[in-house]
């Protein structure tokens, strides 16, 4: 890519960041094009449509989650480590108002831009679960793809009630006391799937985007 074309780009996702923040992610591409300073024939060429854009966005969040998967691979308790990931799955499905509606999408058309995203996402998200399933926490018959459905349903229900904060935090709570494993199917020594202690509240709001933050 020229030097040019990589600073409409990045000018692009910048201001498309900031976009989302203030309006959600139907905000208008045209807006965001006036914003970066370029036609919005340009923007069409970098992103040829909103969930392409909107892909790009959110490559960024991908990354924290799989760092973070990774990280958690080797935490002592599978499935607190399970719970952790979720929790941070559910923030960042909510960072842009419109985010979670359109990852749900992505289940039943597997042609969008944000299908790139959700591949990755459910590879990290499923070693969790399996390591969780292995140590006799979470039921065998639960599947990464429903637990993604569920924390993107949950960051939407939270989205939709921004005067209650803490919504998100008891719906997560709900949907991992269903995912428990009968009793007496626990390994011994092993620990129970329980609500995780919170050091900060799951965010549900979008938060103002850095000008220099790259993707």
């Amino acid at each position: 890519m020229r030097a040019d074309a990589r600073r409409n780009y990045e000018r692009l996702l910048t201001e498309a960041r900031s976009a989302f923040a203030e309006h959600g992610t139907a905000a208008s591409l045209e807006d965001v094009a006036r914003r970066a300073g370029v036609g919005i024939g340009t923007l069409y060429r970098h992103f040829p449509n909103r969930d392409a854009l909107l892909s790009a966005v959110f490559e960024d969040a991908v990354g924290d989650l799989l760092t973070r998967s990774h990280e958690l691979l080797d935490a002592p308790e599978p499935c607190a480590a399970l719970v952790t990931w979720l929790r941070e799955m559910v923030t960042h499905a909510g960072e842009y108002r419109g985010l979670a509606r359109s990852l749900m999408s992505v289940t039943t058309d597997p042609t969008s831009a944000l299908s790139n995203c959700s591949g990755p996402i459910r590879e990290a998200g499923g070693a969790l679960l399996a390591r969780a399933q292995e140590a006799g926490t979470v039921r065998h018959d639960v599947a990464i793809t429903d637990l993604l459905q569920l924390t993107h349903a949950i960051a939407l229900a939270a989205e939709e009630s921004p005067g209650d904060p803490d919504l998100a935090d008891r719906l997560l709570h709900l949907t991992l006391r269903g995912l428990k494993a009968p009793e007496g199917s626990q390994p011994q020594g092993r620990g129970e799937l329980r609500e995780q202690p919170r050091t900060t509240r799951t965010r549900t709001t979008a938060r103002t985007p850095t000008a220099n933050r790259r993707t």
